[in-house]
């Protein structure tokens, strides 16, 4: 079977190696590595990561995803620290702090990522911090936490439509992806985004449809990218869309009532996220 490879523009390898160099001195991990983003070499050029906390395993098996699925490993307790220290070494004006699904912790992860947000806003106060969460089993108290934070944003993925949504996703659910939405919007006074991939067997109408649910649930942001199967192991590609369907969408989606909408071949739930 022949794969899709992107066409990415080369990175300067000097940022590259101090981006990386960071990174491995303050033991941190990326998705854009764990994930294999195929946009990781152009965010690195321009001094830009998504911090991934919590570990690089995962104990969710999604059948979309790169990361490793396995038994949680132990919450480092220094982590916070660690990443405000990275964040103020390579001068980041925006971040994004993602996770691994941790359904092995009572709380699912949440007292972490306020600790992240705490930590690298006290060191770096300028800082603007995005959010970008599992959806912590709907578990109130957890979700209470997050919207306390100091983030500018808050995100969770609803990855693709009602349909395919269990098939993708088997230990996740449409319903509570929706759900986890709409008590950020309602919650807190913080902007709302939500990410797409297509590829996945959709039919326009499902993806319209699922559109205009985020929007129900209070989105006002929204990312849309084509799947890429990470490995002959994952969920196979049905349909590669051209560039031309990605603009038309995203008129769509202006049209609907979307804020801010970034949608391409290569765009990912962080693409550019501090100018979406």
């Amino acid at each position: 079977m022949t794969y899709y490879k992107p066409k990415v523009k080369a990175p300067n390898p000097q940022e590259i190696e101090k981006i990386v160099s960071v990174l491995q001195k303050n033991r941190l991990n990326t998705v854009c590595e764990a994930a294999l983003c195929p946009n990781r070499a152009e965010c690195y050029a321009k001094k830009s990561a998504t911090f991934m906390i919590l570990g690089n395993i995962c104990t969710r098996a999604c059948k979309f995803c790169n990361v490793q699925t396995g038994k949680g490993e132990k919450v480092d307790r220094e982590e916070p620290r660690r990443l405000a220290q990275a964040i103020y070494d390579l001068q980041l004006d925006y971040v994004v702090i993602t996770s691994v699904d941790r359904d092995d912790l009572s709380d699912y992860g949440a007292e972490h990522f306020v600790n992240c947000v705490a930590a690298v806003k006290e060191k770096n106060p300028a800082t603007k911090v995005e959010l970008l969460t599992p959806d912590f089993r709907y578990n109130l108290n957890s979700l209470e936490l997050i919207v306390a934070t100091n983030a500018h944003k808050l995100a969770h993925n609803q990855e693709t439509v009602r349909r395919l949504s269990k098939l993708i996703r088997p230990q996740s659910d449409y319903e509570r992806s929706l759900k986890v939405l709409n008590y950020y919007a309602k919650h807190s006074k913080k902007i709302v985004k939500s990410s797409l991939m297509v590829g996945l067997g959709e039919s326009l109408q499902e993806l319209k449809e699922t559109m205009q649910e985020l929007l129900d649930v209070g989105v006002s942001e929204l990312t849309i990218g084509q799947y890429l199967q990470p490995s002959p192991k994952h969920y196979p590609v049905k349909k590669y869309y051209p560039q031309s369907f990605f603009d038309e969408i995203k008129e769509e989606a202006y049209n609907m009532g979307f804020k801010a909408v970034a949608s391409g071949v290569l765009v990912r739930s962080s693409y550019n996220a501090s100018n979406l």
